[in-house]
C-alpha cells in the first residue's frame, strides 16, 4: 500500500493536512499559562529533506507542500493562485518557511519539530515522542539533540500506544495526543481505536488527534465511525476533516504499465477540539482543494458533533 518510512511520505497532501491543523491546535492550546504536555505515539524521524532518494522516489512533495507554496506564495513576481489565503494555511507556510530560511524549500519538519517550535520555555511545556523503526527512531533522537532543547523534549524508542499511557494524565491536567501510525499493519486501526478508549478513562479532557488513510479497507472506514462513538459516550465534542486531491490522470497513460496512484486522500479526528478549529478548517479545505485538487474523486469534507 504505502511504505512505513514517513520519509518516503513527507510533504505530501497528508502531511499538509496533517501539520496545518496540528498547528492551529498546539497555536490554541498554548494560549493558557499552564503547561502543556504533548505526545506523538509514532514520530517518524522528526526532519527531511526533500531532495533525499527517499522523498524523490516517491515525489508526494510536489503534489502537497511544494503546489502549495507554488500556489500561495510563489517566488519573485508571480501572483499567488489565491490572493488571501487562509489564516491557517498562511500559519502553515511561514512554519514551514521557518525551516526553509534560504527561500529555498529543502527542508520539511514532521510533527516533532513542528510542535517544539510552538511550545513555550518559560511555561515548561513538554514533548513526548515515540519512534520504534530502528533507523528513524535513530535518526530522530539525533536531529532532537541538535536543538538542544534539554529536558523539554523527550525521546523513546519504545511502542507509542503502551508509552503515552504513563504520561496520562499529565500533572498540568492539559495534553494532546497525536497518533498517527502508518496503518501498514491491519491491526493499528484497532489499535487506534484501543488507545482512544483507554486515554479518555485516564484523561478524558486532553485533545487527542488521529490521523489516518482514507483507503478501500474497510477497517479505514470503521475507524472513524468507532472514534466518533467513544467520543459521544464519553460526552466529549469531535471534529472530522478528509481531503481528497483525486487522481493523477497523468499516471494512468493508455498503452503504457499502470504505476498506480498512492494515497489520495486522508482524514484527522479530533477528539476535545478547540472552538476555533471548525471556522478555520471551514475556510482553509476548500482553498486546499483549489490547489491540490487534480481529477477525479476530489473533495472534502468537514463535521463536528458531541
Amino acid at each position: 500500500m504505502f511504505s512505513y518510512r514517513h520519509a518516503f511520505h513527507a510533504g505530501s497532501h497528508a502531511d499538509v493536512l496533517k501539520h496545518a491543523m496540528l498547528i492551529a491546535i498546539v497555536r490554541y492550546l498554548t494560549q493558557k499559562e499552564a503547561a502543556l504536555m504533548v505526545v506523538d505515539t509514532h514520530a517518524g524521524a522528526g526532519l527531511y529533506r526533500l531532495d533525499s532518494d527517499f522523498s524523490g522516489t516517491s515525489g508526494e512533495a510536489a503534489d502537497g507542500v511544494v503546489k502549495l507554496f507554488a500556489a500561495l506564495a510563489p517566488a519573485g513576481k508571480a501572483k499567488p493562485l489565491i490572493a488571501e489565503p487562509a489564516p491557517m494555511l498562511q500559519d502553515y507556510l511561514e512554519t514551514i518557511a521557518g525551516f526553509n530560511p534560504d527561500g529555498q524549500l529543502k527542508i520539511y519538519p514532521g510533527s516533532p519539530f513542528i510542535v517544539q517550535s510552538l511550545l513555550r520555555q518559560d511555561a515548561r511545556d513538554k514533548l513526548k515522542l515515540f519512534e520504534m523503526h530502528p533507523t528513524d527512531s535513530k535518526a530522530l533522537a539525533a536531529n532532537i539533540a541538535q536543538l538542544k532543547a534539554g529536558r523539554q523534549v523527550a525521546v523513546a524508542r519504545a511502542d507509542g500506544f503502551e508509552g503515552m499511557k504513563a504520561f496520562l494524565p499529565p500533572p498540568s491536567r492539559r495534553g494532546l495526543v497525536l497518533i498517527d501510525p502508518s496503518y501498514e499493519i491491519k491491526s493499528d486501526y484497532a489499535k487506534v481505536s484501543a488507545s482512544i478508549q483507554d486515554a479518555l478513562k485516564r484523561f478524558v479532557t486532553g485533545t487527542y488527534v488521529v490521523w489516518y488513510p482514507v483507503i478501500p479497507r474497510p477497517e479505514a472506514h470503521e475507524l472513524p465511525r468507532r472514534l466518533k462513538t467513544l467520543a459521544n459516550q464519553a460526552g466529549k465534542p469531535w471534529l472530522h476533516a478528509t481531503l481528497a486531491i483525486g487522481q493523477d490522470e497523468a499516471r494512468n497513460v493508455p498503452g503504457e504499465p499502470d504505476r498506480g496512484q498512492g494515497l489520495t486522500a486522508s482524514g484527522m479526528f479530533v477528539i476535545n477540539p478547540p472552538h476555533t478549529l471548525r471556522p478555520a478548517l471551514q475556510a482553509a479545505l476548500p482553498q486546499l482543494l483549489q490547489v491540490l485538487g487534480r481529477g477525479r474523486g476530489q473533495g472534502q469534507a468537514l463535521e463536528a458533533g458531541g
